[in-house]
């Protein structure tokens, strides 16, 4: 039996979902920076993403997304875990700051597909 740790506490529901995000921050020297990356997963609370800029656990960060129907949110969050990925990258774990609502509306708006039903082509039906 594995022993748990405590630097995984995770209280959200997540779900695997490549989400283009734009992550912006500061470097140590106050220059700012900016790169675009996807999602590996979303949950209500958090994402978990690759970076190729450096940064620090605890850095303030801030993504800006957009929701199906191609509105846009941007939300602050701290970076809670780093760990080493492919080709020199971080995989790159945050917690949302805020607002919390609007990322909460990022993740319901995805994972419940609020797109509107696209009507099949194969359906004989006549209206």
């Amino acid at each position: 039996m594995s022993t748990p740790n405590p630097d995984e506490r995770r209280f959200a529901l997540r779900m695997a979902l490549r989400l283009p995000i734009v992550v912006s921050g500061r470097t140590e020297d106050g220059s700012a920076w900016s790169e675009p990356t996807e999602t590996d997963d979303i949950s209500t609370s958090g994402t978990l993403f690759h970076l190729n800029q450096k940064i620090n656990r605890g850095d303030r960060l801030y993504l800006r997304a957009h929701k199906p129907d191609g509105s846009p949110i941007e939300v602050t969050a701290t970076v809670i875990r780093i760990a080493p990925a492919i080709y020199g990258t971080a995989r790159i774990g945050v917690a949302i700051n805020e607002p919390s609502e609007s990322w909460l509306r990022l993740f319901v708006s995805w994972v419940a597909d609020e797109q509107p039903a696209v009507p099949d082509p194969d359906d004989d039906e006549v209206f």
